[in-house]
């Protein structure tokens, strides 16, 4: 069988890392992805061969636009090429279009029902759809898809990202601090969904008035967060300018700051006291802060209370919490192997 995989961001390269290695042992694989530093940077840390074709469109509505109509020209001539039997995403408008034009199974992945211009693209477009089981199937029936084509697994998606190996290329690049080092992941500016308010900025120079002394480390998501942190705040903190696998960060961090994304769950699920500023109310946050794994602060004064609090505790509980959900959250990939079957009998 032929498969292909587009592959937009890092937390789809890591989450479809070990299903696109298990699918090559048997079938012709097909990887592709778009010219974006955060995807081609992590996929050679991983090594994981992609197919570049295509750019990231950047924040502006028409580049966005240009962006994915070049691509989606560019992708028909390659996958009309290989003439795939199937294809698999994470909800990649390109690939749903192509697909669709070109008389293609598509099968997609999702936790973000609330990334409303990307649902509105793809889901009408797609044969079935495979979802956390914690997100209600009709946040997404709204999108124009049949309630019966979309599958449940139970797990959220850190859990499989989180239970990948570090690989060598990312051990050397974490020096452990002697100081508590308090990691901030800034919120994504270039989405459809996000507000643009950065949230991050007052929260980062509360911490650095009252942490001062410990590591303040900030990873930014674009070169223009980077810069504007470093024209912010100057050597106060430590901007990550270099693509790095996020689970090495977390392992070596003694708090987390989130913007509530996938990373936030990732270092939930790691034991990592996590904090989430909410700058994208979602479904997974939601949940992993009624279990308690997660504390919901948006408020920057109350987040260095938060922090002052997981410094004077040694958190066994967290971790404790943290190793039970992740033991119980199921591998999706025998369900999407499953569907697989279904759709190409």
């Amino acid at each position: 069988m032929k498969i292909w995989f587009d592959v937009l961001t890092p937390k789809q390269l890591v989450f479809f890392e070990p299903m696109i290695k298990r699918m090559k042992k048997t079938h012709t694989v097909l990887c592709t992805s778009r010219d974006y530093n955060q995807v081609t940077q992590l996929a050679k840390i991983r090594n994981l061969k992609l197919i570049i074709v295509g750019k990231h469109g950047g924040f502006k509505r028409h580049s966005k636009l240009n962006a994915s109509l070049h691509r989606t020209k560019l992708l028909s001539i390659r996958i009309k090429e290989f003439s795939p039997d199937i294809t698999i995403s994470f909800c990649s408008p390109e690939a749903a279009r192509v697909s669709y034009g070109l008389n293609i199974d598509h099968i997609c992945f999702s936790d973000s029902p609330h990334a409303n211009a990307v649902m509105r693209l793809v889901i009408p477009l797609v044969q079935k759809l495979l979802i956390p089981w914690i997100i209600p199937k009709k946040e997404f029936v709204k999108f124009g898809i049949n309630i019966k084509n979309i599958i449940h697994y139970k797990a959220i998606d850190a859990a499989i990202i989180t239970k990948r190996k570090i690989s060598k290329n990312s051990k050397n690049l974490i020096k452990k601090s002697k100081r508590k080092v308090i990691l901030v992941r800034v919120e994504e500016e270039y989405a459809s969904y996000s507000s643009k308010k950065r949230p991050a900025i007052p929260i980062i120079k509360e911490i650095i008035k009252n942490y001062y002394d410990e590591e303040i480390v900030v990873m930014a998501r674009y070169t223009s967060q980077a810069r504007h942190l470093e024209q912010t705040f100057g050597k106060k903190i430590r901007v990550l300018n270099k693509v790095i696998d996020s689970k090495i960060l977390l392992e070596n961090t003694d708090v987390f700051v989130g913007s509530g994304g996938t990373m936030t769950a990732e270092s939930a699920l790691l034991g990592t006291p996590t904090i989430s500023y909410d700058a994208v109310p979602n479904i997974i946050e939601a949940y992993l802060v009624r279990k308690k794994l997660v504390v919901r602060e948006t408020n920057p004064k109350q987040i260095v209370i938060s922090i002052r609090k997981i410094f004077g505790s040694k958190n066994l509980e967290i971790k404790k919490k943290s190793k039970k959900m992740l033991n119980s959250m199921e591998d999706p990939y025998p369900i999407l192997v499953k569907t697989m079957k279904s759709m190409l009998k």
